[in-house]
């Protein structure tokens, strides 16, 4: 059987005062899956995503993302394993000082890519997503959609394995968030692995998916529809 790109095994997470977040907390996700993460607020979402970026460490049990076993990741590989995830967030967190292009380029500038190769990169991604006509444009210039766009185009930049969205559509149109997961799910069709976290059940019903349902920091329900039965084996 093939590595996950995702795992977690028997992870429990507790706060200071005594607030579990997640207890015995089991899911594996594997190399070209897609996956919808649903659940209400407090439902235990935010703890997920912050383990998953090392942001959070577990209290107990086994965590493994792309190859990276969180028992025995040392600091210096956590900026390598973040680097391998490409992380939508709800509120796009673009600079707004700086246009669509500059958003993108950032990313990879951040990481010390020659410039040679952010101006190949960049207009590639942004023309992926739609917006080689908004280069230019600052984030106000620009609608909801578009910004998450960006957002989507700057999580693509390093051609990342894994792309983990964190409630893609909570600020944009419904018929914007129908084009946002048409966009992932061709990202998710050239064997990218996708992590869809939101609350809106109505959004992944449309998509027919393998749906991961937490509530109260487990998984209770795990549904993979006929469609991915095949892709997952």
């Amino acid at each position: 059987m093939a590595s996950p790109m995702i795992e977690f095994k028997n992870v429990k997470k507790v706060y200071p005062g005594g607030i579990v977040a997640l207890q015995d907390m089991n899911l594996r996700v594997d190399k070209g899956e897609f996956v919808f993460v649903l659940g209400h607020s407090g439902a235990g979402k935010s703890t997920f995503l912050k383990l998953i970026l090392h942001e959070e460490t577990a209290t107990e049990g086994e965590i493994t993302v792309n190859g990276y076993d969180f028992s025995t990741i040392k600091n210096r590989q956590i900026p390598y394993l973040r680097r391998s995830l490409g992380v939508v967030f709800q509120d796009f967190r673009l600079i707004p000082t700086m246009t669509a292009y500059e958003n993108v380029a950032f990313a990879m500038r951040v990481t010390n890519i020659p410039e040679r190769q952010i101006r190949s990169r960049v207009p590639y991604v942004l023309n992926l997503v739609g917006l080689k006509d908004k280069a230019r444009s600052f984030p106000p210039e620009m609608s909801g959609g578009e910004q998450q766009r960006v957002a989507l185009a700057r999580a693509l930049v390093h051609s990342p394995p894994i792309i983990i969205a964190d409630e893609p559509t909570g600020n944009i149109d419904p018929e914007l968030s129908v084009e946002i997961m048409e966009l992932l799910t061709a990202i998710n069709k050239v064997g990218t692995t996708v992590v869809v976290v939101t609350h809106e059940q109505d959004l992944a019903a449309q998509f027919h998916k393998r749906t991961v349902t937490i509530d109260h920091g487990s998984v209770v329900s795990d549904t993979i529809m006929p469609s991915e039965v095949e892709v997952i084996r």
